[in-house]
């Protein structure tokens, strides 16, 4: 498929991708894999416990480095469990041959990040984690790394996704301003600078539940179990009184932006972090955003963003309404043939606080 239109690939133009065999698998991909703007990447049958995560550089390949830090190989045709603090590196069944021009993005899905799962892509020569340059060809290599949970895999799995793009299609402040303008992209105010900001709602409307904290002492977690787990047999409520809470180091947290977004058919959005001079913490681990989320054409009306977040070196003091994110806006190349929502019976449209699918609350 060629075309100079800059933009991200929507749906049927992925799926175009798979029929020239620009993505290729070792099984044949599902029309289910196809979001509106990304697909996701499925577990292969093996997985290699590593003794650090790693980059293979530009003259490397990850095979290749694999045996410079590999402890031992797990076979997950039945079901293997990977172990919290621990590194893994699994080949994916889908590889690339992307034509000049066409580069890629990966994230984690969001089921992923709200299960503190820090999941990378990394390609043959990379350099960076999730980035794939233009015309990439070569193997996908998922390294997995359980924070909180110890987790079952299986092959087939998906637990991150890759979104394609050509040119550069980032929309700046004013273009973002003026999209605000005509279709209202967040309840409120819009506080708009490197992107749409986000903060954290501490003063819920009803009760004063504000988020989750992930437990130290777990089992583990079947990632094929849909609403199977109590949430208190992983999770500690979080409340706050005055909207206000301390993050302690290095726990785990769900919580709930106070904006409702949506994000109009034409466009696709990616949560970035916020700078880090407000805190030492991390507010993201799945940051996609497909057309539609929260948007009335696909049964939505505005959907709050949940925010995945880990302090780091000292206890942090999160006040309601204080920005810890933004969401960077991209065009499409076209509107895809699919919205997140009604479309595809998605699991977090028009939602406030939640955990991942895998637990009833």
């Amino acid at each position: 498929m060629t075309s100079s239109q800059s933009g991200v690939f929507p749906s049927q133009h992925i799926a175009e991708m798979i029929a020239h065999g620009q993505i290729s698998a070792d099984h044949p991909i599902p029309a289910q894999q196809i979001q509106p703007a990304s697909l996701d990447l499925r577990l292969g049958d093996t997985a290699w416990r590593v003794r650090a995560s790693f980059l293979p550089g530009r003259a490397g390949r990850v095979a290749e480095r694999l045996a410079e830090f590999e402890m031992h190989k797990i076979d997950l045709s039945h079901g293997a469990v990977l172990e919290k603090g621990c590194v893994y590196v699994v080949p994916l069944m889908e590889s690339l041959a992307l034509p000049p021009g066409i580069s890629a993005v990966a994230n984690a899905k969001s089921s992923t990040g709200r299960l503190d799962l820090l999941t990378r892509l990394i390609t043959d020569h990379g350099v960076e984690f999730d980035r794939i340059e233009a015309g990439y060809g070569g193997p996908l290599y998922a390294e997995i790394c359980p924070r909180s949970f110890s987790v079952l895999v299986r092959p087939g799995m998906r637990l991150n996704q890759i979104r394609f793009r050509q040119g550069q299609a980032v929309l700046d402040d004013a273009a973002l301003m003026q999209l605000h303008a005509d279709q209202k992209l967040v309840s409120g105010e819009a506080h708009i600078d490197g992107g749409l900001g986000f903060s954290v709602d501490l003063r819920p409307a009803k009760g004063t539940l504000v988020g989750w904290r992930a437990k130290p002492h777990t089992g583990v977690i079947d990632l094929d179990l849909i609403n199977h787990y109590a949430a208190r047999d992983f999770w500690e409520e979080v409340h706050a009184e005055h909207g206000r809470i301390i993050l302690d180091p290095d726990a785990f947290y769900i919580l709930v932006s106070r904006e409702a977004v949506h994000i109009p058919p034409l466009y696709a959005a990616e949560m970035a972090p916020y700078l880090a001079m407000v805190g030492e913490f991390r507010v993201h681990y799945a940051g996609f955003f497909d057309p539609g989320f929260g948007h009335a054409a696909a049964g939505g009306h505005g959907s709050r963003g949940v925010l995945e977040v880990r302090c780091h070196e000292a206890p942090f003091a999160l006040e309601h309404g204080q920005i810890v994110g933004r969401l960077v806006y991209e065009r499409m190349r076209a509107a895809p043939d699919m919205l997140y929502g009604v479309d595809l019976g998605s699991n977090y449209q028009g939602q406030g606080l939640k955990l991942s699918k895998h637990f009833r609350v």
